[in-house]
C-alpha cells in the first residue's frame, strides 16, 4: 500500500485593522496579509500610521469606489502591496489602476443567484477575486453564504473568501475542497469594529495549521 501526502495551505488575511498597538500585535502572528480599509463610511476606517511590519506580511488597501488619485495617494504613502475593489468599479477602470503596478483583488458579493460570467470581464485586468456575503454592507455582514455555490468557479484566478468565518469553519472548508486560495477573516475576530482579538486570531492561525499534511490511501 502506498502513500501520499496532500498538502492543504489557504493563505489568511484579516482584515479591518485600525488601532496601530493592535495591528503590531496581530502582525506578530505572522499572517499573510493584513487589510486597511479606506472607506470613510466604514466602521472599520484606517487613517493612522502603520509601523514596521514583518517582511512576510503584504498589506492591503481596502477601496469602495475610490478615485484613482486617492488610491494612488494611499498607495504610495502605506507602501501597500494589494488593492482590494469592494465597490462598482469597471474593468476600464481596473485596468487603469494597473498602471501602478500593484496587484488588484475585485470583491463580488454573493447569493445564489450570482452570475459568474460577470467575472469573465475582469479576468485580464484582475490578480484575483474575492467572494463575500451579499449583504446591507460592503463587507463585515457576518454570516457566510453558501459555498456550496463555489463549484461553478471556473476561474484561474487565486480565490479569497470572504463573509463570516470563524474559527469553526475552517474544518468546514477543508472537507470541502474547494479551490480556495486565501480566506479573509473580521468581523468575528474583533472585540469592537477594528479592534482584533489576538486569542481568536491566534486560535485560526493554529486551525490553519492542524492537519495541513494529510496521508491518503493510494490503492
Amino acid at each position: 500500500m502506498q502513500f501520499v501526502v496532500k498538502k492543504i495551505d489557504m493563505k489568511l488575511k484579516i482584515c479591518g485593522m485600525k488601532y496601530p498597538q493592535n495591528i503590531l500585535e496581530v502582525s506578530q502572528l505572522l499572517p499573510d496579509y493584513l487589510g486597511f480599509i479606506f472607506y470613510e463610511k466604514s466602521s472599520r476606517y484606517f487613517q493612522g500610521e502603520i509601523s514596521n511590519l514583518p517582511k512576510s506580511i503584504k498589506k492591503v488597501g481596502v477601496f469602495v469606489d475610490a478615485t484613482l488619485s486617492e488610491i494612488s495617494l494611499k498607495i504610495e504613502k502605506y507602501n501597500l502591496d494589494l488593492i482590494q475593489l469592494h465597490g462598482r468599479e469597471t474593468p476600464e477602470f481596473c485596468k487603469n489602476l494597473k498602471q501602478e503596478n500593484i496587484e488588484i483583488i475585485k470583491v463580488f458579493s454573493i447569493d445564489d443567484d450570482f452570475d459568474f460570467s460577470e467575472l469573465e470581464k475582469y479576468e485580464t485586468v484582475c490578480d484575483y477575486f474575492l467572494f463575500d456575503t451579499k449583504g446591507k454592507l460592503h463587507g463585515g455582514n457576518g454570516f457566510t453564504f453558501n459555498w456550496q455555490i463555489l463549484k461553478k468557479y471556473k476561474s484561474q484566478k487565486p480565490l479569497f473568501l470572504s463573509g463570516g468565518i470563524g474559527v469553526e469553519e475552517i474544518s468546514k472548508l477543508k472537507k470541502l475542497n474547494l479551490p480556495i486560495f486565501a480566506i479573509d477573516v473580521n468581523s468575528k475576530f474583533e472585540i469592537e469594529p477594528g479592534l482584533k482579538n489576538v486569542q481568536i486570531c491566534t486560535d485560526i492561525i493554529n486551525k490553519l495549521n492542524t492537519g495541513n499534511n494529510l496521508s491518503l490511501n493510494q490503492n
